[in-house]
């Protein structure tokens, strides 16, 4: 996924209108009464505000006027919405009697004027149903676990039933859930033949489950039931409620500001459990892993709250915030008891880089006729910039580009012979940078075209005539290789700058603006909503949130310079693997929401490099290794083996059968997992024996390597792979 990062005017024009909308609905909104909830015993009848009235309607209102794909809010998308709600909470109809299901279908056809008019009653009350079944579920799991458990009876559990249709009763769905109960209960006697042991775990499981549950806001039932109403209109719009909104900031950045901690729950404790080295909380030599934490505060003045039995995600937001402003926490360190007293420890919050989820490189060296080839290989997990920095700026703003420029400089100094970019599993990111980082391969000229809603056409040029790396090139992609990664790699691949090699990409062709709803909605609206907050309850500060959250909107489509759209069909490389990531269940193709794939005009581009000649000859000498290549060999029996778990809907109760078959597997990958290693030039391991850490068995990179050795091999007789300029 990707987000545009500079101003059409045509999106700015059209902001304007909207924020004026908005302020002429915000006198209906607060005149508006929402409707009486209806109660549902045995949940915990949890309530929609004010705020997310506003946040619906106003998404509801961006959506019908200003998404790229224009949809009407009728009776049809209405159905739509209804179906995806209810798939999100009991996709395999685990929870839900038949009976509920008959009792909603009367909000089928009104979810499109429920989200209009701002009404989250009717979402809410199904919400609460879905609460009270599962916490039934749960304690009725609770209640199984005194029985004798007979696995020597032929029976099985149907753990898919997402086909099926939904139980028709309370006795039906007792003897489904005593079957889940006595399979979780086998899965741990296969480990340990100790019973009482067995179940005080299954005890502990599901007495957090039903914690957790409990747990549950109205914040997570908002938040579900936007995913179902935006995902029925585009896939790729979608509201973020402020705690996930912080989230996504994050992983776009690749950046926070906060203490550098890792934290987790426990028995309704929040631990740490990791510290960022040269972080702040590690810096201060007073806080450690396991340390849990009782309670926070904000400044050196700030009046402490306590978070035990919170939510990770709660205690998250209160720790995080501003660099340069102070945090307190208290602290009961391991070992020490729950009644001693906690101490008290101040940290200043700084920015916090991640680096493990930056780009990063490697070397790998091939023989090719007595004389050693190094190929460099970058691996890029996403197309991140820290774009208030860029706003401001800041000239060494963290970015995709500029961290794979200092990679590109060290590889060539280190003598590399050609450049692997591995994009796998990398679903996009910045537009801005994916322009930026083709213009480290090609001096200048287009890389990508946007239409708008309007079919006007902006054409995205790389205006830089400098270029970091003119070398042999190979792009490594995969069905996980999405929206930025499908501009870069088609737009090399357009240019004859480099090979693309891998599996057909996702096929995500759409452009989302990321809306920070905080300066959309008026002040006056926020002022409103603030007077409603129950002055009795002390309110939970955080240190970075937004208030209404924020809105990823569609508002274009990208094609490649050849004017051809990637959307439905992604890139297809010039060499093909097999993808273990089954291509009938994951890609743009299989979106019924989402938009048709079409062509437009192509840009003023120049190709600096033809591949035609040699990709036969290439293919040629991939296809000759595959066929002796056992990891080749494995990989087809992998992705056979997937298929053939796919079809799979039950499992035996049988000890016997069961042990017997989860034997004959365990065996079986031991022996294909040192027939691996070995084929690769490792050492097998003993039965027992852990893997080293940072053993690369990746066939797929070093094949990817293997294709750029041999292009090299070639010399420059069949093509170029130097980089002259492109015309504008």
């Amino acid at each position: 996924m990707f987000y545009i990062t500079h101003d059409l005017k045509s999106v700015k024009d059209m902001f304007k209108k909207l924020y004026l909308v908005l302020v002429l609905g915000a006198t209906l909104a607060c005149s508006a009464k929402p409707a009486k909830p209806v109660k549902v015993n045995g949940s915990n009848n949890i309530e929609p505000d004010e705020k997310q009235s506003v946040v619906c309607k106003t998404i509801a209102t961006m959506i019908s006027k200003y998404n790229y794909k224009k949809v009407d809010l009728n009776d049809s998308i209405s159905t739509v919405i209804y179906n995806r709600y209810l798939k999100m909470m009991d996709e395999s109809h685990n929870y839900f009697l038949a009976s509920d299901i008959q009792d909603f279908d009367k909000y089928k056809t009104v979810l499109d004027d429920d989200v209009k008019n701002g009404n989250l009653t009717d979402v809410f009350y199904i919400f609460n149903v879905y609460q009270k079944r599962y916490i039934d579920r749960i304690k009725y799991s609770l209640t199984q676990l005194d029985n004798k458990f007979d696995f020597s009876k032929n029976e099985n559990f149907t753990y898919d039933r997402d086909n099926l249709p939904y139980v028709s009763s309370e006795i039906e769905m007792n003897k489904l859930w005593s079957e889940r109960v006595k399979y979780d209960m086998l899965n741990l006697k296969l480990a340990s033949p100790d019973v009482a042991k067995n179940k005080e775990t299954l005890r502990k499981r599901y007495t957090n489950l039903l914690s957790q549950a409990n747990k549950l806001n109205n914040q997570d039932v908002f938040q579900v039931f936007m995913d179902a109403f935006t995902e029925a209109i585009d896939p790729h719009t979608n509201y973020f409620n402020p705690a996930n909104a912080a989230n996504f900031n994050i992983e776009m950045s690749r950046q926070l500001e906060g203490i550098g901690a890792g934290l987790n729950t426990e028995n309704e404790f929040v631990i740490i459990r990791s510290l960022t080295p040269g972080g702040p909380a590690e810096k201060s030599k007073q806080v450690n892993v396991d340390d849990r934490i009782v309670g926070v505060a904000q400044g050196a003045d700030g009046e402490f709250q306590n978070i035990v039995g919170w939510r990770v995600e709660n205690a998250i937001a209160l720790i995080r915030g501003k660099k340069g402003t102070t945090v307190k926490l208290e602290l009961l360190p391991k070992g020490m008891s729950i009644g001693s007293k906690p101490k008290v420890v101040e940290i200043v919050r700084e920015k916090i880089i991640l680096k493990d989820e930056s780009a990063k490189k490697e070397i790998r060296t091939y023989n090719e006729n007595g004389k050693t080839i190094k190929i460099g290989v970058i691996s890029v997990p996403a197309f991140y910039i820290d774009f208030n920095d860029y706003k401001s700026g800041n000239p060494n703003y963290k970015s995709t580009t500029h961290d794979v420029k200092l990679l590109i400089d060290s590889l060539k100094l280190q003598g590399v012979d050609g450049i692997v970019m591995d994009m796998r599993q990398n679903g996009g990111g910045s537009l801005l940078e994916a322009v930026d980082l083709t213009g480290l391969f090609i001096k200048s000229g287009p890389v990508v075209q946007v239409r708008n809603p309007n079919d006007e056409i902006e054409v995205d040029k790389d205006e830089d005539p400098s270029v970091a790396y003119a070398g042999p090139m190979a792009i490594l992609v995969d069905r996980f290789s999405a929206s930025a990664t499908e501009i870069f790699s088609g737009a090399i691949q357009d240019y004859g700058r480099g090979i693309v090699v891998g599996t057909q990409t996702y096929g995500k062709g759409s452009v989302q603006n990321a809306i920070d709803l905080d300066r959309v909605i008026p002040p006056s609206m926020l002022e409103r909503v603030a007077g409603l907050v129950d002055k009795t309850k002390k309110p939970v500060t955080t240190g970075s949130q937004s208030v209404f959250g924020q809105l990823n909107l569609t508002i274009a489509k990208f094609y490649r310079v050849t004017g051809n759209s990637t959307q439905h069909k992604g890139v297809t490389p010039d060499i093909q693997f097999p993808s273990v990531i089954p291509l009938d269940k994951y890609g743009e193709d299989t979106e019924p929401s989402a938009m048709p794939f079409d062509v437009i005009a192509k840009s003023d581009y120049t190709k600096v490099g033809d591949f035609s000649a040699v990709l036969p000859q290439l293919k040629k000498l991939h296809d000759q290794r595959m066929a002796t290549s056992p990891n080749y060999k494995y990989m087809l029996e992998d992705i056979a083996e997937i298929k053939k778990h796919e079809a799979e809907k039950s499992v035996t109760l049988n000890e016997q059968k069961l042990k017997e078959q989860r034997d004959a597997d365990d065996k079986k990958a031991f022996e294909e997992n040192n027939l691996r290693r070995v084929a690769m030039g490792l050492p097998a391991l003993k039965k027992g024996q852990t893997r080293p850490r940072n053993e690369d068995l990746d066939f797929l990179k070093r094949e990817a390597g293997q294709i750029l050795t041999d292009y090299i091999s070639f010399g420059n007789k069949l093509t170029s792979t130097t980089a002259p300029a492109v015309s504008n």
